[in-house]
């Protein structure tokens, strides 16, 4: 088997003028790799670069992978003008190469596995005159191609631990003059092993931003898992409002004209707004679930309906007693006429505490309409009313903070409620803030913090204005709106309409809640249809009329 770094066959020869040229472009080509942030073009740029520096009619890179395989990355050959992996999405025409036999001992049968095993650079001169390795795979790609394969150069890339991460291989060294295929030289092998070395610094350098950035998103998806863990009714959010949000700034980036013309993104910019908008709602981890999950009025831990329910069953038994004890004093003092009038009243007072349980049992549904006065007032009525309670002392049927809750004005939330509630975003920016984030992701703060402002500075938590917040902000503002409305899996409302949820949108853009740019570009990029296809309920989904919406110029 060959020893240390191979040549076979190889000719010692002279560093001619093309492989000066190229010493000194290696620096540049360093400077480029090192820049180089997506994965797929970075390794289409090694392979490319190395081609050109050995004057390589072909190039293929391998990866090393966990499974104990090398991998095709990149395949090229000028002379047939084929080009597959990396950015092409045409996968490379060769099944992985496996390092170890099932019996554990090591595969040395290809140049490429030898190579990866080893660690050595590997330099054929003639296929043909090689006995050392298997190219039956290589014989059979010429024999459909009609390609020759001759000269191999084939080059390990080692990481920082100095472990082999892949292989760089290299066929066909084309003579500069004669355009004839020759071998690779002594001065070709320093060459690619000098760019193998910067080429495998810049990949292990991308592959762990790679990795340092899926352990950054699958820690956020754990916090978003906690939450939907925590209630059911937040995990959905969680969820489409970050996609909602990306629609939105996609079109915006796209628009050519009006108000938003300028406003463009680079990558860079896109996962900053994708990691804040997943991050938007973070400080629910600390709202209260009971406040979170309220679906109706008296609900805390438990909904509280029981214990009036309760109280009422009270009521009535002691109703039922003295009018039994009624009964028995007018036997006794022979006033038997009374008894008919007795019996009336009892009825009568029994059906009015049934119908007073069942209007307050309405009452704690909530609704997204408004309460009406009159019912409010009559569940003041019924919560001055006395009754003896459980220490046999005479108190009010319903307490102070029972008689809040079920006339709440809409929905199920008091005052409180809400405040908590809302205190989730004052909960967000704080743990946003104390991180230590990086320059490129430094506005994750502003952008999630600032989606409950309004443009006209009645939001919350700081009542910016608009052009106080950014626009990433305020597109986030109108993801969370929308979604809002159209979500069915709220435990207090149903999800509304397309149409609804417009039309409320609208009237948001009219009167200074949302930014009417946004909202225009929103129905003109019939962004909302593109969502509501993918995420609503078709049930949901009617007909919309664009121009019968508020607040659209169409």
């Amino acid at each position: 088997m060959p020893e240390s770094s191979i040549i076979t066959g190889q000719p010692s020869t002279d560093l001619d003028h093309h492989v000066v040229r190229s010493l000194e472009d290696l620096t540049a080509i360093g400077v480029a790799l090192s820049q180089e942030k997506d994965l797929d073009r970075l390794l289409e740029t090694i392979v490319d670069a190395a081609k050109q520096f050995t004057q390589a009619d072909a190039g293929t890179l391998y990866r090393r992978r966990d499974d104990d395989t090398l991998s095709f990355e990149i395949f090229r050959t000028d002379s047939l003008d084929m080009k597959t992996g990396g950015s092409t999405g045409v996968p490379a025409p060769f099944a992985p190469i496996r390092l170890h036999y099932p019996d554990g001992t090591q595969n040395h049968s290809t140049i490429a596995g030898y190579c990866a095993l080893t660690g050595e650079t590997v330099n054929v001169a003639d296929v043909a005159d090689q006995k050392d390795f298997d190219f039956s795979g290589t014989h059979e790609f010429d024999r459909k191609t009609g390609y020759r394969s001759i000269s191999f150069l084939t080059v390990p890339l080692r990481d920082h631990h100095h472990q082999i991460i892949g292989v760089l291989q290299l066929i066909n060294h084309r003579d500069p003059t004669t355009d004839k295929v020759s071998p690779f030289s002594e001065a070709h092998r320093r060459l690619a092993e000098s760019l193998a070395s910067q080429a495998a610094i810049s990949l292990t350098n991308r592959l762990l931003i790679q990795q340092m950035e899926t352990l950054f998103e699958s820690l956020i998806q754990l916090i978003n898992t906690a939450i939907d863990e925590k209630s059911p009714y937040t995990g959905g959010h969680c969820e489409r409002v970050p996609e909602l949000t990306m629609m939105i700034a996609e079109a915006a980036h796209a628009t050519a004209d009006g108000p938003l013309k300028d406003f463009h993104m680079s990558d860079a910019d896109r996962y900053e707004l994708k990691i804040a908008s997943l991050l938007h709602d973070c400080g629910k981890i600390t709202t209260p679930v009971h406040v979170v999950d309220k679906a109706t009025k008296l609900e805390t831990i438990y909904d509280r309906i029981g214990l009036l329910d309760t109280r009422f069953e009270v009521v009535k038994r002691d109703l039922q007693l003295d009018m039994l004890d009624r009964k028995l004093r007018a036997h006794e003092e022979g006033r038997i006429d009374l008894i008919p009038e007795i019996e009336t009243e009892y009825a009568h007072r029994r059906n009015q505490l049934d119908d007073d349980r069942d209007f307050l049992r309405r009452c704690n549904l909530g609704s997204e309409e408004r309460m009406p006065e009159a019912d409010r007032e009559r569940v003041r009525e019924i919560g001055r009313r006395r009754w003896i309670g459980p220490e046999r002392k005479e108190i009010s049927f319903l307490s102070e903070d029972e008689i809040e809750n079920l006339t709440i004005p809409f929905g199920t939330l008091t005052t409180a409620d809400r405040s908590i509630i809302n205190q989730h975003i004052v909960a967000t920016i704080n743990m946003l803030e104390s991180l230590p984030w990086p320059r490129h992701l430094k506005n994750v703060p502003e952008y999630a913090g600032g989606h409950h402002e309004r443009v006209d500075g009645k939001g919350y938590p700081r009542g910016l204005r608009g052009n106080q917040m950014s626009l990433q902000a305020r597109m986030m503002a109108v993801a969370d709106i929308f979604e809002a409305l159209t979500a069915c899996d709220r435990p207090y409302k149903n999800g509304k309409t397309l149409s609804e949820s417009l039309n409320i949108l609208g009237r948001f853009a009219m009167n200074g809640h949302i930014d009417p740019n946004l909202f225009d570009i929103f129905v003109r990029q019939k962004i909302y249809l593109r969502y509501a296809e993918k995420f609503m309920d078709p049930l949901q989904i009617d007909e919309v009329d664009e121009r019968s919406i508020p607040g659209y110029r169409y």
